[in-house]
């Protein structure tokens, strides 16, 4: 393949995306099915239900991107939002996430497509957009992602980011007994070109379609939402291991950020 721009990005990482949702059904599916029987069961830790909770979801109307098999909307309308839709590009792990819904019986949408172009009728449709872990790396173009909660939020609505630190970009991630080296640099501008699968469940390797991760600066994120006109309301960088996959330098340090948290707003209606 020649030159690659977003579009091809994309199409490549939806296929990749594809091809490993039979997978992660074959892991997760069954239990999932069972957990969400459970009137107002949540997957949501402990810091993801405290900031919603201090953000406000009860009654509003909430939108996730990349919401993969649903799993996470699904427990935030279980918190007592509204309004619930979750965005996904990959039509494998949709029907994961419809087929949770129905059987649980929660009133939660789901949408098929490129996240960069959501429809516009869900303009200004939603008081809350939340993105969680494992989305930003695998998006090419920041600043036009950030583009898009900014256009689905209500004034003064707000978006919630829980994610992987960038620093972690600059390791191997790897089982806990791995050595735990500093392999890229932080300013890496070069995409990431990977076939060894998204089995980060059970951990292990398959030949798998090319993905296409970015990495992206701590200030970069700050910067494409500033650009958007989503004002900075919140940040904190954690030591918490979200990502199921960087046991290493969990178990052996150093002592590093391997999370964060994030909450913009956006300005009011003049």
């Amino acid at each position: 393949m020649g030159e690659m721009n977003r579009k091809d990005y994309v199409a490549a990482n939806r296929a990749a995306w594809n091809e490993a949702a039979p997978l992660h059904r074959s892991q997760n599916q069954k239990d999932l099915l069972a957990a969400f029987h459970e009137p107002g069961y949540s997957c949501l830790d402990d810091i993801e239900t405290a900031i919603l909770k201090d953000i406000g979801v009860a009654g509003k109307d909430v939108a996730q991107l990349c919401c993969n098999n649903g799993r996470e909307i699904l427990s935030v309308k279980n918190l007592g939002a509204g309004r619930c839709v979750g965005f996904d590009q990959a039509e494998g792990f949709v029907e994961q996430a419809h087929e949770l819904a129905t059987a649980s019986g929660i009133d939660c949408a789901f949408v098929c497509g490129d996240v960069y172009a959501i429809p516009a009728d869900y303009d200004a449709a939603f008081d809350l957009v939340t993105i969680t872990i494992g989305v930003l790396p695998w998006m090419p173009d920041l600043e036009a992602f950030m583009a898009v909660p900014a256009r689905l939020l209500r004034p003064g609505g707000h978006l919630f980011i829980y994610e992987e630190h960038p620093i972690m970009g600059m390791h191997e991630p790897g089982k806990a007994d791995d050595p735990v080296r500093w392999d890229y640099s932080y300013f890496n501008k070069e995409p990431f070109v990977d076939h060894d699968g998204l089995d980060y469940y059970g951990g292990g390797a398959y030949e798998s379609k090319p993905l296409y991760s970015f990495h992206h600066k701590l200030s970069d994120i700050l910067m494409a939402c500033l650009e958007n006109g989503l004002a900075l309301k919140h940040i904190e960088e954690l030591p918490d291991h979200i990502s199921n996959t960087f046991w290493n330098v969990e178990k052996q340090g150093p002592r590093l950020p391997m999370s964060y948290v994030l909450v913009v707003q956006k300005g009011d209606a003049d």
